[in-house]
C-alpha cells in the first residue's frame, strides 16, 4: 500500500486497530484468481510473533477449499467521508484545489489457517457472540438455541485463521493540508452528518 509519510500510522495506534477490528475483507490470490469473502473477525494477539484474526466462512464458500498463492490478506475499514473542494478557506484564495477523500485503512498480511474443527469452531463463536452481544438489555447467547440446532449450524461452517505476519496501515485524515483548511473539513463534515469521519481527523490533527 502506498503510504505517505504524514499518514503513516504509529505502532501503538495499528495495534489498537487490530484489537477493535470486528470485521475485514479476507481477499486470496488462488490458481482461480483473486477471491475475497467480508466476515466478521477476533483478532487474538497471543498467536505467534504479530497475533492473528480469526473468523469463519461458510462450508459452500470455496475460498478456503482452494490453494493461497503466497500470503492472505485482510483489508480492516475505518471511518471514510468524501472532501469537498468548497470547504477550504484556500480556494477563495488561490482556486488550486481538488475532491479528494479521507479514510483510515489497514492492511493485514499473514498464514492463512483453515480449522474444520467442531471445538475450535464452537470456542470462536460463542467468543464473538459474547463480544457483540455485551452490554446489550438481553444479551442472547448460544446456549439460548437448541444443541442440535446449534451443532448443524457449525457444521455449515469452516474457521480460519490468519497469522500476521505484516501491517501495513494508512490514516488520511486531511494531514497534508494548512490548519484553516483542516478546520474547514471538520466543518464540512459535521454539516454533512459525518461525525465519526470528523472525530478520526479531528484526533489525527491534535497539535
Amino acid at each position: 500500500m502506498y503510504i505517505p509519510p504524514h499518514f503513516k500510522v504509529a505502532d501503538r495506534t495499528v495495534a489498537d486497530l487490530l484489537a477493535g477490528a470486528v470485521t475485514g475483507d479476507l481477499v486470496t490470490a488462488t490458481p482461480s484468481g483473486p477471491t475475497a469473502t467480508f466476515l466478521p473477525v477476533l483478532y487474538e494477539p497471543e498467536v505467534g510473533e504479530r497475533g492473528a484474526f480469526l473468523g469463519h466462512l461458510a462450508r459452500a464458500n470455496e475460498q478456503w477449499r482452494l490453494p493461497t498463492l503466497g500470503e492472505g490478506l485482510l483489508i480492516l475499514h475505518g471511518p471514510d467521508a468524501y472532501v469537498s473542494p468548497s470547504w477550504y478557506p484556500s480556494k477563495a484564495e488561490h482556486g488550486k484545489v481538488v475532491p479528494t477523500w479521507d479514510y483510515l485503512v489497514v492492511h493485514v498480511y499473514g498464514r492463512l489457517v483453515v480449522h474444520d474443527d467442531m471445538a475450535w469452531l464452537e470456542s470462536l463463536v460463542r467468543r464473538l457472540t459474547t463480544r457483540h452481544e455485551a452490554g446489550r438489555e438481553a444479551p442472547w447467547s448460544v446456549d439460548d438455541a437448541p444443541a442440535s440446532f446449534v451443532q448443524a449450524q457449525l457444521r455449515a461452517i469452516v474457521g480460519i485463521e490468519l497469522v500476521i505476519e505484516r501491517v501495513e496501515a494508512k490514516a488520511k485524515w486531511s494531514q497534508n493540508r494548512p490548519a484553516p483548511d483542516v478546520a474547514g473539513v471538520i466543518a464540512g463534515l459535521e454539516a454533512a452528518g459525518e461525525d465519526h469521519a470528523a472525530a478520526a481527523l479531528r484526533a489525527a490533527n491534535r497539535s
